[in-house]
């Protein structure tokens, strides 16, 4: 049976990254697991021990699973950016792709389908972390890695496309500065978007990060209904599409003469 072109793009990052898991591991697990040590036991304890809850969660349990979507879509910036630059100015190497059988499009969903499998596999790896520290009170959890890796392509499926479209790296500091780091902050991740101004709200639910945080904190709770569930997804799925038909258009104009 022949190997879908897709499949190709996704072996080929995973030779690469034989040779740079070690960077990884201290920007996707370490990092977050000080986030969950500091926030989840520090701050937490305090919280507790003043009889606090919040959304009638212990601060461990309501914080693990925001984290976990947050650093999923933390990954998926960063595999967005730079990453893509290399691709198509700095080694064009997506040009070396092109020049095979495999076509713009099938560059494209390779390095979105790696970034998917990358969040995936870093998901479970602090979900299993969170649940040693208590922060999954359901078996329902599971699911929270699936909806992380869901929300971190949604977030990387348009954030690739733009980046093709570029012809230096001039604009992705403002990116992670601007955009990445207060959707970390202020989409629900360490608390209830309620507690925004009012005329903050609308933002962060407009988020890609809010929707996977509600999915992933429900799963760990398990209390996330059906229809909540839904909603959630379909928001996430369509932005995934149209940052998907943005990508491959985008992935043309750039390797196609």
């Amino acid at each position: 049976m022949q190997t879908p072109p897709v499949m190709r793009v996704v072996e080929r990052e995973l030779l690469v990254s034989r040779r740079l898991w070690r960077g990884w591991t201290s920007s996707h697990f370490v990092m977050p697991l000080l986030y969950l040590t500091a926030m989840g036991v520090g701050l937490g304890d305090i919280i507790d021990d003043r009889g606090r809850t919040v959304d009638g969660l212990a601060y461990m349990e309501f914080v693990a699973p925001g984290l976990l979507a947050a650093t999923a879509l933390m990954l998926a910036a960063g595999e967005s950016l730079w990453p893509v630059m290399v691709g198509t100015k700095w080694l064009r190497t997506f040009h070396a792709m092109v020049a095979t059988p495999l076509g713009p499009g099938d560059a494209y969903d390779g390095i979105l389908a790696w970034t998917a499998l990358r969040a995936f596999a870093g998901s479970a790896l602090f979900l299993t972390v969170a649940t040693l520290f208590g922060g999954v009170p359901s078996a329902w959890g599971l699911l929270a890695v699936p909806a992380a890796a869901l929300g971190a392509a949604a977030f990387a499926a348009p954030l690739i496309a733009y980046s093709a479209t570029q012809d230096s790296d001039a604009t992705f500091p403002l990116i992670m500065r601007l955009g990445v780091m207060p959707l970390f902050l202020f989409s629900g991740t360490f608390f209830p978007v309620s507690q925004l101004p009012d005329t903050l709200q609308p933002v962060a639910v407009a988020s890609p990060l809010w929707h996977s945080v509600e999915l992933c904190r429900g799963a760990t709770r398990g209390d996330l209904g059906a229809a909540a569930a839904l909603a959630h997804l379909v928001v996430l799925v369509s932005i995934v599409a149209a940052g998907r038909a943005w990508g491959r258009r985008s992935f043309t104009r750039k390797l196609v003469p």
